[in-house]
């Protein structure tokens, strides 16, 4: 089976509510990929503000001629990332790369006449999944009906935004949504690297009386020892990975005691290849797996790993809850538990008529 055509098209996804920081959008890069034999497969690229044009110009200009006439399959993720390294060996290289990724596992996996989660080796049925919101911003009632909305679909489990000026204003929030979810829920934390180490252990403290399951990136993601000045000073578990990039990286931090729980993104860390090589490198130390965001790609990969955690069921915020999916892909969140069960590959038709970039 060999790539005979690559198409990329970029598009526009309104958000519902703005995101904190005044993100309104999401835009999807959405790739093509036609063989000799007559099968396409579907790959996406994520940004959630700024880089689609520059992915797509990646596509149409360097992996294009590198794919045209190769064979269509994952195991040359390599040599194409070997390919673009003049452009670097991170960043918007690998959102690029995870496109044309996710396009070849889903036509090996429709070769194979499997679902993906069949293909890869699916491990489980369901896995459980949390409410999530990026709502620094929502007035104290507004956060407090987010979270009832989560729990009357199912959740048990709620992860809230943290980092506000007033350290205060955090904790009476992580106290009401602790009441709504009572003794027995899940309260998880996210501070957006917003804090340094001081404030970091300030706010962790406090909040310490809630008994948050993790805080999610307490410090610059960037910003190893730091982490490492942090870890001694709370018990809190850290969740770190939605900004570590490579294989690499998730092992120096695995390694240093600061990555408690990984959370990588499959499209920022170059699609589902190297997603799986960090899973396994997690694993083997240890350390569960929260993939980030991406529900219908993430929940598939989350049934298929030896140590999963949870997956995020973000508020209103999905591929289908967007409008880019031409019909429902199988992938299900119901009763605070997802499911999967697609077609051959992985399921995610996207829409025709999606708003291009302007």
């Amino acid at each position: 089976m060999r790539v005979t055509a690559l198409r990329a098209r970029a598009h526009r996804l309104p958000l519902h509510r703005a995101w904190d920081g005044g993100v309104d959008r999401n835009d999807i890069v959405v790739v093509e990929v036609d063989t000799d034999t007559g099968l396409t497969g579907t790959g996406f690229s994520w940004t959630p503000l700024i880089g689609a044009r520059a992915v797509l110009a990646l596509l149409h200009d360097d992996l294009r001629p590198a794919l045209l006439g190769g064979p269509a399959h994952p195991a040359r993720w390599d040599e194409l990332r070997l390919h673009l390294r003049e452009a670097g060996t991170s960043g918007l290289t690998l959102m690029a790369l995870a496109a044309v990724d996710i396009a070849l596992w889903d036509l090996t996996a429709k070769a194979a006449g499997l679902p993906l989660v069949d293909h890869l080796g699916r491990r489980r049925d369901t896995v459980p999944a949390y409410g999530s919101g990026v709502n620094l911003d929502y007035p104290l009632p507004d956060l407090q009906d987010q979270v009832k909305g989560w729990i009357d679909a199912g959740h048990r489990a709620a992860k809230i935004k943290v980092g506000s000026p007033d350290p205060a204003r955090d904790t009476d929030r992580a106290r009401a949504v602790r009441t709504l979810l009572g003794p027995d829920g899940l309260l998880m934390v996210d501070a957006n690297q917003r804090w340094d180490v001081p404030a970091a252990a300030r706010a962790l403290d406090a909040l310490a009386e809630h008994r948050p399951h993790f805080i999610e990136e307490p410090l610059p993601a960037d910003d190893l020892r730091s982490h490492e000045r942090l870890r001694p000073r709370t018990a809190v578990p850290f969740a770190l990975g939605e900004n570590l990039r490579t294989v690499e990286e998730f092992e120096r931090y695995i390694d240093a005691g600061v990555c408690d729980i990984a959370q990588p993104n499959a499209v920022r860390v170059g699609g589902i290849t190297p997603f799986l090589r960090i899973a396994q490198t997690a694993a083997r130390r240890g350390v569960p797996v929260a993939p980030h965001l991406l529900p219908e790609l993430s929940g598939q990969l989350a049934l298929c790993l030896s140590r999963p955690s949870m997956v995020e069921d973000i508020d209103r915020a999905s591929l289908a809850a967007l409008g880019a999916l031409a019909a429902p892909s199988g992938v299900r969140v119901e009763r605070g538990a997802l499911t999967a069960h697609t077609a051959p590959g992985h399921g995610l038709v996207f829409a025709d008529t999606l708003t291009p970039l302007p």
